[in-house]
C-alpha cells in the first residue's frame, strides 16, 4: 500500500533510507551506494524538514505494517523533482520501485507538472539503465555532487550527477 509518510514514520524512513544506500546491509541490494559514499544517507532532522516542507510530498510503501519502500517528490512548479527512491535490500528486484515510480507518475499529474526530473550519480551505471527502461532520459545535463559532512565520497573517480527526466502525459501500466 503506498500512503503519504507523516512525522509518525519519521524513524522508519530514517533507518529505511540508510539501510538501502549505505553500510553493509544495503550491500544485499543492487541499488547501494557503499561503494562510492559513506557516511549517512539522511537523518531524521532531515526527513523532518522536508516532510514538513508542503512542496514536498515522502510517499511510503507498506507491506505488513512495515515500510519498504519510499520516495521524494517535490513540486518544482515547473516539473516533479524525483528523488530518494528506496526499496529495502531484500526486498529490491520485486517491483515495490517500478509501483512508487509509477504512483509519482500520478502525483505529477494530480499537481498539472508534465515532467519527472532527477538526478542520480553518473557511476551508478545499472541504476541509471533501470531508470532509462521505466522511460526516463540522459538530459545531457549534469551536476557537480555536493560536498558534506554527511555525504563522504569513497570513489576513486570525482562524483557528479546525471540528470534524467521524463515527460508524463498518462501513467504507466506496470
Amino acid at each position: 500500500m503506498i500512503t503519504k509518510a507523516t512525522l509518525e514514520d519519521l524513524t522508519a524512513l530514517n533507518q529505511l533510507i540508510n539501510s538501502a544506500y549505505r553500510g553493509e546491509t544495503s550491500k544485499k541490494g543492487w541499488t547501494t551506494e557503499a561503494n562510492i559514499l559513506e557516511g549517512l544517507r539522511t537523518t531524521e532532522t532531515e526527513l523532518k524538514e522536508t516532510i514538513l516542507n508542503t512542496k514536498n510530498t515522502i510517499l511510503k510503501f507498506s507491506s505488513n505494517n512495515e515500510i519498504v519502500g519510499c520516495v521524494l517528490l517535490v513540486d518544482k512548479t515547473e516539473h516533479l523533482y524525483l528523488g530518494m527512491l528506496t526499496v529495502a535490500p531484500h526486498l529490491q528486484n520485486g517491483g515495490v520501485g517500478k509501483k512508487l515510480l509509477q504512483q509519482a507518475e500520478i502525483h505529477a499529474l494530480e499537481l498539472g507538472l508534465p515532467k519527472i526530473v532527477m538526478t542520480v550519480i553518473t557511476v551508478r551505471e545499472e541504476l541509471i539503465a533501470w531508470y532509462l527502461r521505466n522511460g526516463y532520459e540522459d538530459t545531457g545535463a549534469r551536476e557537480p555532487f555536493p560536498s558534506s559532512e554527511v555525504h563522504i565520497p569513497i570513489a576513486n573517480e570525482p562524483l557528479e550527477f546525471m540528470v534524467l527526466s521524463k515527460t508524463i502525459t498518462s501513467p504507466e501500466r506496470l
